[in-house]
């Protein structure tokens, strides 16, 4: 019998990440019932960061080799939100046109998140210069890995001397809120956070998880 594990990103991941991002990304469950065209999902949320940067991105291996689960950010946002306009958006634009505003379709909302990377940066959260993406298809959900993935990823950031880190979650993936308050995230009050809510915690006492 072979047992999963947690291992760092590689590039021919890359199919694998995709797929479970759109799998995950409508408040926790499938996208693709919802979207047009839910390949932009994985282009804003995911496969910028391994592009990125790829040394911060580990993937829970089913056992075969297949990643069924990620965790995946950045640790400096503001330096990511320019290289993600500097670097990335160049390589995704034409497939993904910037929208009218506001935004007339779901797939035009995601869109005009990918081009506007600078949302990602306020001064609230500041003092939680990094940020995190985590995703596991619901068959691995509820198993103890994504808290494995939160403490590698959360030990990375520590080993690199970033003290805190904060995450962006739909406020209607009740499913989600209820993981990260058992990982430790406390709210973060940030204006304007719509739908989303933000969440923070420092990188020590990792060994409460």
């Amino acid at each position: 019998m072979t047992t999963p594990f947690i291992r760092p990103y590689r590039s021919e991941d890359r199919p694998a990440l995709d797929d479970i991002c759109v799998r995950t990304a409508y408040n926790g469950q499938d996208s693709r019932p919802h979207y047009t065209d839910p390949g932009v999902f994985p282009v804003t949320f995911a496969a910028p960061y391994v592009h990125l940067e790829p040394d911060l991105a580990f993937v829970l291996d089913d056992g075969h080799g297949q990643a069924v689960g990620y965790i995946l950010g950045t640790a400096g946002t503001a330096r990511f939100a320019e290289a993600f306009r500097n670097r990335w958006l160049p390589l995704v634009a034409g497939r993904y046109p910037e929208p009218p505003h506001p935004p007339r379709t779901p797939d035009e909302t995601i869109a005009r998140l990918l081009h506007h990377p600078e949302r990602m940066v306020a001064p609230e959260l500041a003092a939680y210069p990094a940020h995190l993406h985590i995703d596991l298809l619901p068959e691995w959900q509820g198993r103890g890995h994504g808290r494995r993935l939160m403490r590698t990823f959360l030990a990375t950031l520590q080993d690199r001397g970033v003290p805190a880190v904060h995450l962006a979650m739909a406020t209607a993936n009740t499913r989600a809120r209820a993981f990260y308050d058992r990982m430790g995230f406390h709210e973060l009050d940030v204006p304007g956070g719509g739908s989303a809510t933000y969440l923070g915690r420092t990188t020590k006492e990792l060994d409460r998880l």
